[in-house]
């Protein structure tokens, strides 16, 4: 019988170690991201929440897309999904996702500099419309609604 306590002793062990890791690297991958109006609130309340890169949501403002010719970089406003008179411009020095459009959702990670212009470290676009079946493809009689 003692050797099954000392096996018991040590399997709870291993499993407690096992959802320790499970835990912090779960919470560690975790991130939150702002939207443009929580962005300038937090800015605007603490100066130094520049320094700290984060991940912020909105949506590319129609038109505003531009490429500096001679480099990567990569110009375009974002706005706020709720409240579009909430802008900022962004600065992205890599290449782009193949689902990068005009009105294009995007989540990006990086730091708003102290000019106001965000610098994207990455971007990740949202484009659900990409994946969806089409109208015709769930029609049942083979007729698109």
């Amino acid at each position: 019988m003692r050797k099954n306590g000392r096996f018991m002793v040590g399997l709870v062990g291993v499993a407690a170690v096992v959802t320790y890791l499970i835990w912090t690297g779960v919470s560690e991958t975790m991130v939150y991201y702002l939207t443009p109006v929580e962005l300038m609130e937090r800015v605007e309340a603490d100066p130094t929440f520049r320094d700290v890169g984060v991940k912020v949501s909105g949506q590319v403002v129609k038109g505003s897309y531009e490429r500096v010719e001679g480099e990567l970089l990569h110009r375009f406003i974002v706005h706020d999904l709720v409240d579009a008179s909430v802008t900022f411009p962004v600065e992205f020095r890599d290449a782009l996702p193949d689902t990068f459009t005009d009105e294009v959702e995007v989540v990006l990670e990086g730091r708003l500099r102290a000019d106001g212009v965000f610098e994207a470290a990455t971007m990740l676009t949202k484009c659900g419309s990409r994946y969806e079946a089409a109208p015709e493809d769930l029609a049942t009689d083979g007729t698109a609604p």
